[in-house]
């Protein structure tokens, strides 16, 4: 439901003794409506659009479109002949989807497949062109079942990405819905952190580190200042451009985290990054749920290889306590009484200094990712906090107040380093995964 409040503007004009009432009613959205005039003069709002030619760009605003939209043939022409009722007045819900419709969006001939990235159970990806805006695009195509319907990860993740507009935060451009698929229309980007990696010989240089763990932590805390938990971060699902913008992608696992709740599955994240207290049963977590995979993130960028590269839970905790110490009650209270930790029966290991294991990271760069690896949730750093940390002093004040949809790159002095291409180093034993899935840059995680 849409409340609008509407006031009257009222500016006295002169004219050879006579006064005239000019009334224009501004409404919530900042668009002007007529108004009537009991004296029978036209509003002089009214008067200038009927007198103006419509505009690409006047259409582009009042539809909310993107600046490089390619209007159809004669659409222009249409909106000079009843464009006025469409400027006059709030536009509404209706109105727009049908603008919309008539433009070309919702409709699979807009959009021409190019190659097949990905194919899984429930879904295909394509590499795709928009008539639209004649820009790559990824094309995810979910299949319909009749009895069934769309998954749920789909649905999810859609219902979560209309709302999310930020610069590092993948865009959903279009949603196409037909009998036997739902296909949802994404930017395109050219790889995924992980394929990154690979192609600097797992040494990313480490400014470009820096730059980006800053826009993952950029977009993670617009996600958590609107109780969106992602749940399942991982290289393949951070899709980088070859400006250098780092975008969250594959929201088919988050969950929005509106009030405390104990009702979450402890299925979620996949197995490397996922969190000591979720591997052991917890299903009662908010926010820093994501910052641990942060710190495995983090690690990755910065030595090349995976932290914690467990094949199963058991080995994975493993890992986790040979690195930073098995936890007892004084690092990590309550511990001794869960059933899963005391079953397991680990050694009592000391936990090792991080910076015998990063030697690329500065003092400041070991302090923040040992702030990402603590054990109890309520004990990680945020992702707001973490982007006022000291690691990041050298990028500027600016950086910390763009608006929500400006990239970080629009910043002069932040540009990222030419990376140094080397030949693939062995892979690490520990990652088990089939090479064809490291490489998709539109990796569907769970909904595949």
């Amino acid at each position: 439901m849409r409340f609008s409040c509407s006031k009257t503007l009222k500016n006295k004009k002169t004219v050879k003794n006579k006064i005239v009432h000019e009334d224009v009613k501004m409404s919530s959205d900042g668009e002007s409506d007529p108004a009537s005039s009991s004296d029978g003069v036209q509003s002089p709002v009214r008067v200038r659009l009927r007198n103006k030619k419509i505009s690409t760009e006047d259409i582009n605003k009042r539809l909310s479109l993107p600046a490089d939209i390619r209007l159809p043939d004669g659409y222009l022409e249409k909106f000079n002949l009843i464009g006025p009722a469409l400027f006059e007045q709030p536009i509404s819900r209706r109105l727009r989807r049908v603008s919309l419709s008539e433009i070309g969006f919702g409709k699979l001939e807009t959009y021409v497949k190019l190659d097949k990235l990905g194919e899984g159970t429930y879904a295909t990806v394509y590499k795709g062109h928009s008539k639209l805006t004649d820009n790559l695009v990824a094309l995810k195509e979910i299949r319909l079942e009749h009895e069934e319907g769309a998954p749920c990860t789909a649905i999810r993740e859609v219902s979560l990405l209309k709302d999310l507009k930020h610069a590092n935060i993948v865009t959903l451009h279009d949603i196409i819905h037909t009998q036997k698929s739902l296909t949802l229309v994404f930017e395109y980007l050219d790889k995924d952190l992980k394929q990154y990696l690979e192609d600097c010989g797992n040494i990313i240089h480490v400014h470009n580190v820096k730059l980006f763990l800053f826009q993952l932590l950029r977009g993670l805390s617009y996600c958590h200042r609107r109780k969106v938990l992602h749940r399942d971060l991982k290289p393949q699902n951070l899709l980088i451009n070859e400006r250098g913008e780092l975008k969250l992608a594959d929201f088919g696992l988050a969950r929005a985290k509106s009030i405390p709740t104990k009702t979450y599955s402890n299925e979620v994240v996949t197995l490397w990054y996922r969190p000591p207290d979720i591997l052991l049963g917890s299903t009662d977590y908010s926010t820093h749920i994501d910052m641990w995979g942060v710190g495995c993130i983090f690690y990755e960028m910065a030595t090349g290889r995976p932290l914690f590269p467990g094949s199963t839970v058991e080995e994975e905790l493993h890992f986790i306590f040979k690195l930073l110490g098995t936890p007892t009650e004084q690092s990590w209270p309550g511990i001794s009484s869960n059933d899963e930790f005391v079953a397991y029966n680990y050694p009592q290991y000391r936990a090792e200094r991080l910076s015998n294991h990063t030697p690329r990271l500065s003092s400041d760069g070991v302090e923040l990712l040992s702030k990402f690896l603590q054990f109890e949730g309520k004990k990680r750093i945020s992702a707001d906090d973490s982007m006022n940390h000291r690691y990041f002093s050298n990028l500027g004040n600016r950086v910390m107040t763009l608006p929500d949809t400006t990239s970080i790159f629009s910043v002069p002095e932040i540009q990222l380093e030419k990376e140094t291409i080397r030949p693939t180093v062995t892979p690490d034993p520990g990652n088990n995964l089939p090479p064809a899935l490291t490489r998709l840059t539109w990796v569907m995680g769970h909904n595949i």
